[in-house]
This record gives C-alpha cells, structure tokens and sequence, in this order.
C-alpha cells in the first residue's frame, strides 16, 4: 500500500498553479503544464481507487504525525469515486476551455486560478479533519470567485458577489461549527469526533448534526438555502458554469454525507428532516426550471432539483439508500457537466441561451442534437441511460424503506423534469425562433473541434456509464456499506485505539 499517492491530487494541481503563475506570459507553457498536472491528477485518482479496492481504506499523516493529533489525509470508496470523476471532469472541461476562445487564452489567470480550484476540490474528498475541510472550501471559494467574474461583465460581478456573500456567511457558520465542536470534545479529526461525539448528550448531538446540514447545505444548494445558484452560475463563462454544475455543489453534498454517517449514531441521525429537506428541493428545482426561457438557468433550476434526489437517498440511512445515491452523485456529475457543455455549444453556435429566440438547430448543426439527447434522457430518467438505473435504485430504497411521500414526490418530479427536457428539444432543436438571431462564429459542425471533442468524452463516458452499470453499482453498494458501517475507516485512521 502506496499512502504518499494520498496527497498527490492536492499537491499536483498546487505546484502546477505556482509554475502556471510563473510562466504567466506563456500562455502555451501554462497551458501545457495545466493539462499534464490534471492528467496526472486523473492517473493518481485511478490508482487510489485501485489501491482502496484492495485495502478498503489509504491514510497518510502529514508530517507523520498521527492522528488524531496531525493532519490526517484519508481515502476510502467514496472519497477515491469522487476523486476519479472530479479528475476526469476538470480535465475534459479545461480542453473545452481552450477549444472556447476568449475564456482560457485571454485571461492569463485562468489556468492558475482552476488549478486551486481543482486542488481545493481533492482536498475535500481526502481530508479527514474538519478544519482542513474548511481550508478546502476556502480554497474553492476564493478560486470560484475569480473563476465566476472573468470578463468583468456586471451581472457576472453582480451573480458573483451574490455567490461570494452567501459563502462567507456560511463559512463562518462553519467555523463556529469547528469552534463549539472542539470545545465539546477536544477534537476536529473526523475519526476521533466519530468516537467522541456519541458521548455528548443527545441534545447536543442533534444540535451539531443539524448546523453541520445547514453550513453544508448553502454550499450544496438545498431548499430554502438555494436561491444564490440560479442567479450566480448563468452568467459566469461556458466551461466555468459546466464544472460548477458538475462538481461544486455535489462538494456540499459529499460533506454531509461523511459527516452524518461518520460522526453521528443513529439516534442523532436526522432522517426525517433531511428526507423533507429533499423532497423540498426536489419540487423546488423542477417547478423553477419549467418557469425559465432561458437554457443556462433552466438548467441551473435542475441542479437544484438533482441535489434533492440526493439527499431523499442520505435521509434513509440505509446502505440500499446510500449506495444508490453514491451512484446517482457519479452519474449526475456527468450529465450536468455534458449539458452546461451542450449550452454552450448552443449559444456560440446561435449567439443566444434563450429557448425563445433560438431553433432548428437538430437541422443546422445534428451533431448537437445527439450530445443534447444522451444526457437530457439521463437526467429524466428514461430507460436505458444511466439517470433511469440511479433513479431506479433511489425509488427502490424508498419503497423498501416504506417512504412513500418521498417516493411519490420523485416521480412527480422526474415527469416534470422529462416535460422541461422536452420543453428544450422543442424549442431549441424543432422549433422556429420568435426572433431572429444571427449564427454565432463556430456554427458549422457544431463548433470548435476542441469544444466538440470534450463534449464528446462526456457523452461517451454517459454511454460508457450504462454499459457498466452492474460494476458501478457493485462499486456504489460497496461504498454505500463504508459509509453505514464505518468502522474500517475509524480503525485505519486511529490505528484501532483512538485517542
């Protein structure tokens, strides 16, 4: 077992954004030393992961101090999947950053500036103390700033100081969440806490476990914390609005669930709340999609809705829940990052993002069209794609868990999430504009080919994603037993004794 691979995709993305900043007047270096540290990053993701099908659990003590003492750097399944399909996406994502002219190559910043963001996003799966999560969110807070405001427009700066006021606010929510926690137990090491906590009293517990859901739940985005999301997300660039819909908030999703199943017993568990919660933000982002002309927002409304399916699957706190919402994280990652990709090929090939004014497109660019359909059946939910078997599994553990409401909210849901996703096919791709528009540069094959190739991996992975569901949910049912028995972890972090 390799454990000095743990803090490598922090420590790459980190070095290549000092050598980008180095070499800023070169923008061919930079970008060269952008794509060889996250294909790098992807390559030590994938070898993790391998390494924690053998071992179940990869720690390393930064410093070798040991925990709980030190800094603990920790992967299990969950944390080596996210870190596999996190990895993949920023590097898809950043080629079709350089195939978008005037959002990589005029802004020297940007390959540095996404390669903190990449670094604080591995930082969040790896860590295994509260206060380096922190530091992690931080990082990806400072790096989404910059990243949401390039070009300087008004509403960017406008959406952007939204997002940035809300994550502050939250941010100190969190640190006061690490103050009170360390002054009840004496710790912030996640392990340790998981030992330490369920000696507090049961007023306490449920007192924690409800102010780590809401610090976590502004950064995911649930209901009634969502509404900085749609406002934020769809004015900021092309690739940069794609990785966030991708990635960002299912970062906030991925904290409370380490942190409900790791650190509070069962009694402390909020089922209830959290199931209410979801169904909440389910009705939410598919009722507020239908209300949107514009594509970017509509389909910022939907990542609200998907991050509700997510949470229904955690508030069963069983292992058919988790592991069906393990893989529905994976799987909604990549069919939000293809439509954000999709929107922007749309709006570069039609100079607008308003269904209204945009149309026929299935005839002036088909290519389009396919890249469009793969993900949107995915997201609805429609057999065969990827979407139907996570929603399946999640419905599945709701019935058996006897959640009927829930069960119910979901499926009125994923109808009106195919009729939204039908909404767009009809009006961009077979419809007729109200208005005339004149066709972006790029319109022909769809657009620049280095914007189509990514586009293209992400709808192959989708495809690949349903060739291999049996494996990927073995994987995910895996993961899922972690995360309810967490045992292992603590053992492996605490060397079997605790503190």
């Amino acid at each position: 077992m390799n454990s000095a691979l743990v803090p490598l995709p922090i420590v790459i993305p980190l070095l290549a954004a000092a050598l980008a900043v180095i070499f800023v007047r070169f923008h061919i270096v930079q970008r060269a030393i952008a794509l060889s540290a996250l294909i790098g990053s992807v390559g030590v993701s994938i070898a993790l992961l391998v390494q924690v099908e053998e071992h179940d659990v990869v720690k390393m003590d930064a410093g070798g101090w040991a925990a709980p003492l030190g800094i603990t750097y920790v992967v299990d399944r969950l944390s080596a999947i996210m870190l596999v399909t996190s990895s993949l996406m920023l590097l898809i994502v950043l080629i079709y950053a350089i195939g978008q002219r005037g959002v990589e190559d005029n802004h020297l910043a940007f390959d540095a500036v996404y390669l903190v963001l990449a670094a604080g996003v591995a930082a969040s799966f790896v860590t295994g103390d509260m206060f380096n999560l922190f530091v992690a969110f931080e990082m990806m807070l400072a790096a989404s700033f910059v990243l949401l405001t390039l070009g300087g427009r008004a509403d960017q700066v406008r959406g952007g100081m939204t997002y940035v006021v809300i994550s502050l606010v939250a941010s100190a929510m969190f640190i006061t969440a690490l103050a009170l926690l360390y002054a009840s137990t004496g710790t912030i090491n996640m392990a340790d806490l998981a030992q330490r906590i369920p000696e507090l009293s049961s007023g306490v517990r449920t007192g924690f476990s409800l102010l780590l859901i809401l610090v976590f739940g502004v950064k995911a985005g649930l209901f009634p914390l969502f509404f900085w999301l749609p406002d934020s997300y769809p004015t900021a660039p092309g690739p940069v609005t794609a990785i966030f819909a991708g990635l960002l908030t299912k970062v906030g999703v991925y904290a409370i669930i380490r942190t409900q199943t790791l650190l509070f017993p069962p009694d402390s568990q909020q089922g209830t709340v959290l199931l209410i919660i979801g169904g909440l933000t389910m009705a939410v982002g598919a009722l507020g999609a239908l209300a949107q002309d514009d594509l970017k927002r509509l389909l910022s409304f939907h990542i609200v809705g998907q991050i509700g399916f997510m949470i229904f699957g955690l508030g069963l706190f069983t292992v058919a829940g988790i592991s069906a919402v393990v893989f529905y994280i994976v799987q909604t990652i990549l069919v939000k990052t293809n439509l954000f990709l999709v929107a922007g090929l749309i709006d570069r090939h039609t100079g607008s993002s308003r269904i209204s004014r945009v149309g026929g497109v299935v005839r002036s660019a088909p290519i389009i069209a396919v890249f469009f359909a793969v993900p949107a059946l995915s997201l609805a939910g429609l057999p065969p794609s990827s979407g139907f078997a996570g929603k399946f599994a999640l419905i599945n553990a709701g019935v058996m868990s006897s959640q009927w409401a829930i069960v119910t909210v979901a499926l009125i849901v994923s109808l009106l999430t195919l009729f939204s996703m039908t909404k767009i096919w009809a009006g961009v791709f077979w419809g007729e504009p109200e208005s005339a528009t004149p066709l972006a540069e790029g319109r022909t094959n769809g657009g620049p080919p280095l914007m189509v190739l990514a586009t293209g991996l992400t709808v192959a992975l989708s495809i690949s994603f349903v060739v291999f569901a049996g494996p990927m949910f073995e994987l995910a049912e895996r993961a899922g037993d972690d995360l309810m028995n967490p045992s292992a972890y603590i053992n492996a972090v605490l060397g079997g004794g605790g503190s």
